[in-house]
């Protein structure tokens, strides 16, 4: 007897939704977009561009579909960041800032390993602190994010959570199985 492999699940990180009144999207709208992709069990969190769901396609043809669907949908490109249930509970377990508040630390997902060289020119006006860890960087803000002058060189092609978030999607991926 053959028993059927469960789909991978993924959550996307959409880059520019919802933020400072750019990209307006509802979560409802997301979801549809999602399952008319062939998504499955798809569930959304908060309305900054979160999701989850299952797919027998690989990665970089999730990422690819949703991109052109949201560029589509919302007139403009829209930068979609994945990440499987493994590899968030990784990045939490490698918390440089384990004793920071959660909601102090931003994980800044990227597409690919920055460079090592590229944190050498970052200035943190107000103490922030920054740590490249794989395809993300974590960055504490001491005084809040909203608050923060700092300046990243990956902000144009990189979406960032706080650690709550990333701890919420990461119970949402575990749901799924």
């Amino acid at each position: 007897m053959r028993y059927a492999r469960p789909m991978p699940a993924y959550a996307a990180f959409l880059r520019a939704v919802n933020v400072g009144g750019t990209g307006k999207l509802a979560m409802s709208e997301l979801r549809q977009l999602c399952e008319a992709g062939g998504l499955s069990d798809v569930a959304t969190y908060i309305q900054s561009g979160n999701v989850v769901f299952r797919s027998a396609r690989t990665e970089a043809s999730v990422k690819k579909l949703l991109e052109a669907a949201l560029a589509k949908k919302l007139g403009k490109p829209c930068g979609v960041l994945l990440r499987t249930a493994k590899e968030l509970r990784e990045l939490l377990e490698q918390n440089p800032f384990p004793d920071a508040a959660a909601n102090r630390v931003l994980v800044l997902f990227l597409d690919e390993k920055p460079a090592a060289d590229s944190l050498k020119a970052i200035v943190a006006p107000a103490g922030e602190q920054v740590r490249a860890s794989g395809r993300q960087l974590f960055i504490h803000f001491p005084n809040g994010q909203g608050q923060s002058k700092l300046k990243l060189p990956f902000q144009k092609t990189g979406t960032g959570r706080n650690l709550n978030t990333v701890r919420k999607l990461l119970a949402m991926l575990d749901e799924l199985g």
